[in-house]
């Protein structure tokens, strides 16, 4: 009688560390997917709005000196952009509702910037990039506490269009960024 009671608690036990077992995966998969959908998401945002700020400064500085200069990069946005959206199609992950925001608000700051001259859009790339710098680098760390091993591509990539953006980030250093408002 002990026995066959000790074999029912023994099952209990097991099939018990079973289900904890099976929901703390569960819950440890949720937590990564939220984590995918949430840097998916805003990096699709960021990159949209970079986008669109080149296209403002484009606008009015695309046909002088600077304007190739500013192609480039925006050029390399868009890379970034269509990346993300097929990450978002991948994790099925959904777009912020802000877009339309972003796609009004990022061409006012490029074009608003870019009637400062050429100093004052590459004022407004250097600002931009480089908090941008800094979120990539938020980002690739939340990914490597979460499992480096499962995100290795996301990491190659947000690595690359970091060191991309700072690239940006310098560029407008060496287009005289650091001159605006003192001609």
């Amino acid at each position: 009688m002990a026995l066959q009671v000790t074999k029912r608690i023994c099952l209990r036990c097991s099939i018990w560390h079973i289900l904890v077992r099976n929901y703390s995966q569960r819950e440890k998969a949720e937590q990564t997917k939220a984590l995918l959908d949430k840097i998916i998401r805003i990096d699709h945002a960021g990159e949209f709005g970079a986008k669109r700020i080149y296209q403002g400064q484009l606008a009015v500085l695309g046909n002088t000196p600077s304007g190739p200069v500013i192609q480039q990069m925006q050029d390399e946005e868009q890379k970034h952009l269509l990346e993300f959206e097929r990450l978002m199609h991948q994790h099925r992950a959904r777009p912020t509702v802000l877009m339309p925001l972003w796609d009004i608000a990022g061409f006012a700051l490029g074009a608003g910037s870019a009637l400062l001259g050429k100093e004052g859009a590459m004022a407004c790339t250097v600002a931009v990039e480089s908090v941008i710098g800094e979120h990539y680098n938020d980002q690739i760390r939340e990914l490597m506490e979460d499992n480096p091993e499962q995100h290795k591509e996301l990491l190659k990539t947000l690595k690359e269009f970091r060191d991309d953006e700072l690239h940006h980030h310098d560029t407008g250093l060496e287009h005289d960024a650091e001159k605006v408002g003192y001609t």
